[in-house]
């Protein structure tokens, strides 16, 4: 347990599997309050993060970059405290020399809702700014559920067996998020 004076360095702890061997996120980080590191396959640094439930932000992670999320480290709090958790997670990051774990748009492929409509082909967007609003709702949903398609498919080759619920009405505005 991190305490304000006593922060543990990131390689000081255990690689833990993203997934287990049940294609499962670890249950066991359900609503636990804590700063987390994930890795890709080759336990490259990808993304530096806390959470008032790391179980939760894990889930929207693995959905957002499914390829990036292999390994994983973190380190629990007892009580939700803003400070330290930014205080661990600068300091993680500031063990990097890795530029990118600061960069503002990098962080927000993790962090935001996924933005369906950069999948449009040039053909989509001539309709969609040829159509009424309500051809333009059903166009985005169009396209927010071939890219949720593809999620699908990626977490399935990953072996994955967490159970995802993209909300309905964010797909009316091209974007997919869990819900």
């Amino acid at each position: 347990m991190a305490t304000k004076n006593k922060i543990p360095s990131l390689q000081s702890l255990n690689y833990s599997s993203y997934l287990n061997n049940d294609g499962l996120i670890d249950e066991t980080l359900c609503k636990k309050i804590g700063v987390y590191a994930i890795f890709n396959k080759d336990k490259h640094i990808q993304f530096i993060g806390y959470s008032r439930d790391i179980y939760l932000s894990l889930k929207q992670h693995l959905v957002r970059q499914p390829d990036n999320c292999y390994w994983l480290k973190f380190e629990i709090i007892d009580h939700p405290n803003r400070s330290i958790l930014e205080e661990i997670k600068m300091d993680w990051i500031s063990q990097y020399e890795n530029c990118i774990l600061k960069n503002r748009e990098y962080e927000a492929f993790w962090t935001q809702p996924i933005d369906a409509k950069i999948q449009m082909t040039e053909e989509d967007r001539t309709i969609y700014a040829n159509s009424d609003e309500i051809s333009q709702v059903k166009l985005l949903k169009k396209i927010a559920r071939q890219v949720q398609n593809n999620i699908e498919k990626c977490l399935l080759n990953r072996g994955s067996n967490v159970e995802i619920r993209f909300n309905p009405k964010l797909k009316e505005k091209g974007l997919l998020d869990l819900k």
